[in-house]
């Protein structure tokens, strides 16, 4: 074939790996028995305090994120780890299990970019918006009830539009996380957050760049039902991603 389409192979070992971030993290260091990991760096004092008192976070920082691999972390590597850590960690650093990244790994492989499939992104049902071009995508679709951790089947469902923006690299995007009015205010923002960063996460695993995405998380402050019947409250559980600055009308040619 000409032009090879995008691979992408989510490969499971063992039970316990997240798909939260599709990416193939060294979480080799630290562990029992070997030697003590110490952190240096303008960056040090901004890492969660989970990522600077255990061996195992230190080893996970510096394994992952010092970037030019000076042996020190600066503020913004400190940001990328606190960041993707609250995301692996769904919200509950403190009890993250270091013990069960040794018993599964998810695993990441891409050949070439591949063009984008028309009839893949009309399936998203883009709408217009002064924005851009925005698509809905429910709760049940990429999360359990009160997580931010993307389901398995999550990643296919991204796919698609990973494939358009990898083939059209001048789009910007924006990702709004939404929830019901059920739980506190603060509750509320900080899991539409995470759930936004968690997709942003993921198109960045799949070699999209990051820094074309803005996420926010809106809480219940925007919804699109009431949220005194079941059925409504389902509805306002979202992820919106908008395509700024685009027509929907370019996905429903043929």
């Amino acid at each position: 074939m000409g032009n090879k389409r995008n691979l992408i192979l989510l490969s499971m070992i063992g039970a316990t790996a997240s798909p939260a971030l599709a990416q193939n993290w060294d979480w080799s260091g630290g562990r029992r028995g070997q030697p003590a990991i110490r952190l240096v760096g303008a960056g040090v004092p901004a890492l969660y305090p989970e990522l600077r008192a255990s061996n195992r976070g230190r080893a996970f920082v510096l394994r992952n994120f010092d970037r030019n691999r000076d042996g020190r972390i600066q503020p913004i590597e400190a940001r990328e780890a606190n960041r993707a850590f609250e995301i692996l960690a769904d919200g509950r650093r403190d009890r993250f299990d270091w013990e069960a990244r040794d018993r599964g790994a998810v695993v990441v492989v891409r050949e070439g970019p591949g063009p984008w499939d028309r009839a893949r992104m009309r399936g998203y049902g883009f709408r217009q918006t002064p924005r851009g071009a925005t698509m809905t995508l429910a709760e049940e679709v990429l999360f359990a009830t009160d997580s931010a951790v993307l389901r398995p089947g999550a990643i296919a469902r991204l796919e698609p539009l990973a494939d358009y923006l990898r083939a059209t690299p001048g789009v910007r995007v924006a990702i709004d996380g939404h929830t019901d009015s059920r739980g506190t205010d603060a509750h509320n923002n900080a899991l539409s957050l995470r759930r936004a960063d968690a997709v942003r996460a993921a198109f960045d695993q799949m070699g999209v760049t990051s820094a074309r995405f803005s996420t926010k998380g809106f809480g219940e402050r925007q919804p699109v039902a009431t949220n005194a019947t079941a059925e409504g409250m389902r509805r306002n559980r979202r992820v919106e991603i908008t395509l700024l600055g685009r027509r929907a009308a370019e996905f429903d040619g043929r």
